[in-house]
């Protein structure tokens, strides 16, 4: 491990990314976890593109609100970016927030994509949910 690796901030290490990954970055608007994002930068070789990464992405992070139209659709949107190995955060705004989106109706987005939850994760104004997609077979 290098030292780059082990002063890595602990905020994005959550999230299972690394360095040299390629993540594919929707929903992005001024209201983001900036602090998040910029952990994720900092990560040192991480790309964060836009929804048009060149080739496949190793992750993808969705910021979503409830205005922004249909989950199911972002969420297959999403996981046409994905590499074999790939994962998607869907990160929506706390309860309270401006755009907070009920649970049910991220569970039913993602039962109905196929994609299962396997990790959450708690920011201040932030709640993600990781979701993967079902093994791909070779």
């Amino acid at each position: 491990m290098t030292d780059r690796q082990r002063s890595a901030p602990t905020t994005a290490n959550p999230l299972g990314v690394h360095a040299d990954v390629v993540i594919a970055e929707l929903g992005y608007r001024a209201d983001v976890d900036h602090e998040l994002r910029g952990d994720i930068r900092g990560l040192g070789g991480t790309t964060v593109t836009g929804d048009d990464p060149d080739g496949l992405a190793d992750a993808a992070l969705l910021w979503w609100r409830q205005p922004d139209g249909d989950l199911t659709d972002e969420l297959l949107d999403a996981y046409t970016l994905l590499g074999p190995d790939g994962f998607l955060w869907l990160l929506t705004p706390k309860t309270g927030h401006d755009g907070f989106v009920d649970p049910s109706v991220i569970a039913e987005a993602a039962r109905t994509v196929g994609m299962t939850l396997t990790a959450t994760l708690d920011r201040p104004d932030w709640l993600g949910v990781r979701l993967s997609p079902p093994r791909r077979r070779a």
